[in-house]
C-alpha cells in the first residue's frame, strides 16, 4: 500500500462544510462519504485527503475533548498551491463562501500566503513558495 495522509477535522454541519469546500473547488471521494464523514480530495494522485467528520463521530477516535476551533487553535492546515494567483483565488473563494480572514497576506517575496478560518474555525493557510528564490538557496 502506498503512503497516504488523512487530515481529520471535526465539523458541526457536514452538509454545510461540504458546500463550503465545494465552493473552493474541492471534490469529494464519494466512496468514502456517508452521514458521518466526507473525504475531501486534496491530491488524489499522491493520496492526500481531509476527512470532515461530524463531531460525535470524530469524538470516537479520541479519549480527549474535541477542541472548539472557534475558541482555540488545534492545528494549522497549510496547503501549498502552484502560484500566488492560486493563493488569492482560494482565499477569495473561502471568504466569499463564509470563511473569515485571519490576518493580512504574508509576502516574503519567495513565499506568499493567506490564512482563513473555515466555517468551523479551522485555520487554513494557502501558500505559494519559489524554492529557487528561498534564502540560503545554493546556486
Amino acid at each position: 500500500m502506498s503512503k497516504m495522509i488523512f487530515v481529520n477535522l471535526p465539523v458541526k454541519d457536514l452538509a454545510r462544510s461540504r458546500e463550503f469546500f465545494g465552493k473552493l473547488g474541492f471534490t469529494f471521494n464519494e466512496e468514502m462519504c456517508d452521514q458521518n464523514a466526507a473525504a475531501m480530495v486534496i491530491d488524489e494522485e499522491n493520496g492526500i485527503f481531509t476527512m470532515l467528520l461530524v463531531e460525535p463521530f470524530f469524538q470516537t477516535f479520541t479519549t480527549k475533548d474535541v477542541a472548539d476551533a472557534t475558541k482555540t487553535t488545534e492545528a494549522t492546515v497549510a496547503l501549498g498551491v502552484e502560484s500566488r494567483a492560486a493563493v488569492d483565488e482560494l482565499a477569495d473563494k473561502a471568504l466569499a463562501a463564509g470563511g473569515e480572514a485571519v490576518r493580512e497576506p504574508m509576502d516574503e517575496g519567495f513565499m506568499y500566503g493567506r490564512a482563513v478560518y473555515d466555517l468551523d474555525g479551522h485555520l487554513w493557510e494557502f501558500m505559494w513558495m519559489d524554492p529557487a528564490a528561498a534564502p540560503g538557496k545554493q546556486s
